[in-house]
C-alpha cells in the first residue's frame, strides 16, 4: 500500500493540516466543526501516543510538522461482525443461486469436506492480512461451533490471535443454531470451549417455539461464566421473526450485566410501527448494541430465482435506533463465501456503502462513529475507535477533504499509523490460497 508521507523514525512530529470529525474525537477543545462535522486540525504525537489535539495552525507544533493537505482522518477501524473462518471459500464453494439457503447448504458442505486446522487457519490468516491492510486495529470473527468444527476452529483461533497481538485485536463468538441448545451435554461443552478460548457466547436465533426457554439457558450460561453475548437475529423478511424482540426480554428478564451484540435484524424494517416501537424500547432499556451488515444483507435478502428485482434492502432500523440511544454499527460479514461473494474487510468501503445504503448523509451526525467508537463500545475495548491525548496513534489517513471526496474512490492509497509509526501494508495475492481451493 502507497504511503504517501514520511514520519521521523523517532521523537515528536505534528500532523498537520487534517480534518478530523467530531464522532472521533475525545478531550480535544477548540475545534471547529462546518456542517458535515470535520474541523482542520493538528494531532502531536511522541513516542507512539497522542499528546495533544488542537485547531489547526495553534501554537507552536511539537516536533516535526508533517502537512497533510486538508485529508480526513479516521481512528483505525473496528470491525465487529466477520466470519474470517468462512472467508474466501467462493473459489471451491460457489452460491449455486445466490439465495440464503443456497449459502447454507454450500457452507455446510465445505466445512465438512474441507475445514482442517490448516484451511482454516490459512484462510483466517488471509483475511486478517487484508483487513490490516486496510487499516483495521479490532476484529470479531464468529467461529461455526457445530460438532466436530468447535475442536478444530478455536485452538486455532487461538494460536492465531497470539499471532496477530499488537496488529489486529480478536475476538471471536460460537455460532450454531439456537435449537441445539436443547442438548444440554453438548451446549455445556461447548460453553466451556469458548470460555476456556476466552471467546464471546453466540447463535443464531429463529422463532422455534421453545426459543425463550433456549435464550434463557444461554443467559444463565453466560452468566455463570461470565461471557458476553453476541446473536443473530431475524436475518429475514418475515414479519413474524421477532428473536430481537425476546432477546431484549430476556436480557432485562435476566438483569444481564455482561455485553449484548444482536446482529442482523433484518425484518424488523417490515414490521409495524407499533411493534416496531415496543421492541426498541427494550433495546434500549436492555442496553443492547446492534450492527448491521448492508452489503451481505443485500446480497442475500429479497433475492429472488425469478429474474425479477429485489424490492427491499435487507438492513435494520439504525436510525430509529440510534434515535432511542441505542448503540448501533455496520460491519463487513462475510467475505468471497456463498453468504457474500464479495469484500475484502476494507471497513471504509463497508462505511461507504452504508452511507449509500442506510443514508448516512444530509446530515452526516455521529455515523462515522459506526465503524469505529460505537463496535469498539458494542466489543468492550477502551483503546479502540476514537482520538483523544494519552491514546495510542493508531490512525488511517485519506486524500479526500470532505466526505464527497472521502466516499467517491477507493482511497487504495491511505496512509496507515499504527503507534505513531507508518505500516507498509500490502494485501495478500489471491493466488497465495490457490491450492487451497484445488477440489
Amino acid at each position: 500500500m502507497t504511503t504517501s508521507i514520511t514520519l521521523p523514525a523517532s521523537g515528536a512530529y505534528t500532523l498537520a493540516n487534517l480534518r478530523l470529525h467530531r464522532a472521533h474525537v475525545v478531550g480535544a477543545e477548540g475545534l471547529s466543526f462546518d456542517t458535515e462535522g470535520f474541523a482542520l486540525a493538528q494531532i502531536e504525537i511522541t513516542d507512539g501516543k497522542i499528546t495533544a489535539i488542537r485547531p489547526a495552525g495553534d501554537a507552536s507544533p511539537a516536533g516535526t510538522a508533517i502537512d497533510c493537505r486538508g485529508g480526513i482522518a479516521f481512528p483505525a477501524f473496528v470491525d465487529c461482525h466477520t466470519h474470517i473462518d468462512k472467508g474466501h471459500i467462493w473459489p471451491r464453494a460457489p452460491n449455486p443461486n445466490g439465495s440464503f439457503p443456497g449459502a447454507l447448504d454450500t457452507v455446510g458442505a465445505d466445512r465438512r469436506a474441507n475445514w482442517s486446522e490448516d484451511d482454516v487457519a490459512r484462510r483466517m490468516e488471509f483475511s486478517l492480512a487484508s483487513a490490516y491492510a486496510h487499516g483495521t486495529k479490532a476484529l470479531r470473527t464468529h467461529l461455526d461451533s457445530v460438532a466436530p468444527q468447535e475442536d478444530i476452529s478455536w485452538p486455532v483461533f487461538s494460536e492465531i490471535r497470539e499471532r496477530w497481538k499488537g496488529r489486529v485485536e480478536l475476538q471471536a463468538a460460537c455460532l450454531f443454531g439456537i435449537d441445539e441448545a436443547r442438548d444440554e451435554a453438548w451446549f455445556d461443552r461447548l460453553a466451556a470451549i469458548v470460555a476456556d478460548h476466552r471467546g464471546v457466547l453466540g447463535a443464531v436465533t429463529y422463532m422455534v417455539p421453545d426459543l425463550d426457554q433456549l435464550l434463557d439457558r444461554m443467559f444463565a450460561k453466560a452468566t455463570a461464566l461470565g461471557l458476553d453475548l453476541d446473536f443473530h437475529a431475524d436475518e429475514t423478511d418475515d414479519v413474524n421473526a421477532v428473536s430481537l424482540d425476546r432477546i431484549a426480554e430476556a436480557a432485562l428478564r435476566h438483569g444481564f450485566e455482561g455485553r449484548i451484540l444482536v446482529g442482523h435484524c433484518c425484518s424488523l424494517a417490515r414490521q409495524p410501527d407499533d411493534a416496531v416501537k415496543a421492541t426498541l424500547d427494550k433495546v434500549a432499556r436492555a442496553g443492547l448494541s446492534v450492527v448491521s451488515l448492508p452489503m451481505c444483507n443485500m446480497y442475500l435478502q429479497d433475492r429472488r430465482t425469478d429474474n425479477t428485482t429485489p424490492r427491499w434492502r435487507g438492513v435494520t432500523l439504525l436510525h430509529e435506533m440510534a434515535a432511542r440511544g441505542i448503540n448501533v454499527a455496520v460491519a463487513s460479514d462475510n467475505t468471497r463465501d456463498p453468504f457474500y461473494a464479495y469484500g475484502d474487510l476494507d471497513v471504509l468501503e463497508v462505511y461507504r456503502e452504508a452511507t449509500r445504503i442506510l443514508h448516512f448523509d444530509h446530515p452526516v451526525g455521529f455515523w462515522p462513529a459506526a465503524v469505529t467508537a460505537n463496535p469498539a463500545r458494542a466489543m468492550g475495548l477502551s483503546d479502540a475507535g476514537t482520538l483523544m491525548p494519552g491514546a495510542g496513534a493508531d490512525l488511517v489517513l485519506f486524500r479526500g477533504r470532505s466526505l464527497t471526496e472521502l466516499l467517491s474512490r477507493p482511497e487504495s492509497r491511505r496512509t496507515l499509523i499504527r503507534e505513531g509509526k507508518l505500516i507498509d501494508a500490502t494485501v495478500p495475492d489471491y493466488q497465495d490460497l490457490d491450492d487451497l481451493m484445488e477440489l
